[in-house]
């Protein structure tokens, strides 16, 4: 046996725990086994082992998807930590990425060069996960959905073979890979396009829920005719008193508005701050907020303007994507999350989308756009079960109450719950990809890896 055979650990052995943690500490994942892995012969001798124990292959790096991720029971889940930094070539514009590395590495490797990558709202964020589940970024009305972003993959399949794909090096895995649903291999770097960004304006200001039905008319009209290079949203929030949280915001609920205006030059610094201000201008004219910390700086501030935690959390949610919501989705929306709701969900928002989110990348692959308005998630702490309850049943309340604005599809990376609905693919879509899997996996050992929708083979 190799060193890695070695090292692949049941329950309750060395090694077991590290590759087993998740983010979400409400979707523990109890593998047959579990190994971490650093290099390409490691990856293989792991697929080797597995086959030899007759056990299915999962993946995973930071484990933030772990509550939609099926149940691992008779696998060896690889937890892919790959050596070597993050290598950016600011000629080509692009960023080499190890597969455990975490956004918050890309995001400061890029900025040296006055570049930026299309990020996940945490620097803890795995990148690998984000980009080939779509992934919708501060910077997605301008930029489109991460996925578009990524050059090239490498892999290993699950006969063993390790190979570099691209536009030009199979093509149809490639296409498969982006947005697909996985089950396709262990992702071992990643290549991702980068994009000029000098500074931005950026931040998060919060006001009383009190307020929130003329803010969100505000919020929703400007959205109408916004300009691409601003991406938004809108939240209602419930946040607890614990360490870290301004007290000026736990008193009760507030609606906060958070963003990013990109100015891709210092020339276009003035102009990204008119933006900027005409946007706040609209809500601070209604009141003045309890904390505001919209301003000009520079790109790698963005990983912090969602205010997303950095330490794991146990967590219970939900995701739609929802169409243009009018007076009388706005009115639903706060009725059922706003003040006097009685909602016990810390967040629930409104991620605006339209702008490059909605096109079709021509060169894209499996998932290249959103046909929606606006990503709804929400999510609450979970630290019993009564508390887990109430958030499930607060979670099916909203969603009810959201139905007739629901488009039937869904962003891979919001997805809260395995057990939710989950349309990504078209049929026409679902079924390319399934020729791919096919061809590379022909005995399904990769199958629970594929979220429900994404196939019609498992």
């Amino acid at each position: 046996m190799t060193e890695t055979e070695h090292a692949v650990a049941l329950p309750g052995e060395p090694g077991y725990a590290a590759a087993t943690a998740v983010f979400n500490l409400a979707a523990p994942v109890r593998p047959a086994a579990a190994v971490t892995v650093r290099t390409v012969e490691q990856v293989r001798a792991a697929l080797r082992h597995a086959r030899h124990e007759g056990r299915w292959v999962r993946v995973h790096t930071t484990g933030h998807a772990a509550s939609s991720a099926r149940p691992m029971d008779d696998s060896l889940l690889i937890r892919t930590e790959p050596d070597g930094p993050v290598v950016v070539d600011p000629v080509a514009r692009t960023a080499r990425v190890p597969a455990g590395a975490r956004w918050g590495e890309v995001v400061e490797a890029a900025a040296v060069h006055g570049l930026a990558a299309p990020h996940g709202t945490s620097p803890t964020v795995g990148v690998v996960g984000f980009l080939l589940r779509g992934g919708i970024s501060f910077y997605g009305r301008r930029a489109g959905l991460a996925v578009n972003s990524v050059r090239a993959v490498e892999l290993v399949t699950p006969d063993g073979e390790f190979r570099r794909v691209s536009a030009s090096e199979d093509p149809e895995l490639f296409w498969a890979l982006r947005g697909g649903g996985g089950g396709l291999g262990v992702v071992t770097a990643i290549e991702v396009g980068l994009f000029p960004a000098a500074r931005v304006v950026t931040g998060a200001a919060f006001w009383p829920a009190s307020h929130g039905p003329e803010l969100l008319t505000r919020w929703l009209d400007w959205t109408g005719d916004a300009p691409e290079a601003v991406t938004t949203v809108f939240r209602v929030m419930n946040l607890p008193a614990v360490p870290g949280i301004p007290p000026e915001l736990t008193g009760g609920p507030v609606v906060c508005l958070a963003g990013v205006v990109l100015s891709p030059t210092e020339d276009g610094l003035a102009t990204a701050e008119r933006r900027a201000a005409d946007l706040l201008g609209r809500f601070r004219a209604v009141a003045g907020p309890v904390l505001d910390t919209w301003c000009t700086t520079t790109p790698s501030a963005v990983v912090g303007t969602h205010m997303d935690p950095t330490d794991p959390v146990p967590v219970l949610g939900d995701h739609q994507l929802l169409s243009a919501l009018g007076a009388d989705g706005a009115e639903t929306f706060l009725k059922v999350l706003g003040e006097g709701s009685g909602s016990p969900l810390v967040n629930a928002e409104l991620r605006q989308l339209g702008g490059a989110l909605a096109v079709p990348d021509p060169n894209g692959g499996a998932l290249s756009h959103l046909d929606a308005a606006f990503a709804f998630t929400a999510g609450g702490l979970a630290v019993d079960q009564a508390s887990a309850a109430a958030v499930r049943a607060h979670c099916a309340e909203a969603r009810s109450a959201l139905a007739p604005w629901d488009t039937g599809r869904t962003a891979p990376t919001l997805v809260e719950r395995l057990e939710q609905p989950q349309r990504h693919l078209s049929a026409a879509a679902v079924e390319r990809v399934d020729r791919v899997r096919r061809r590379v996996d022909p005995s399904g050992w990769m199958r629970h890896d594929v979220p429900p929708g994404a196939s019609a083979r498992y």
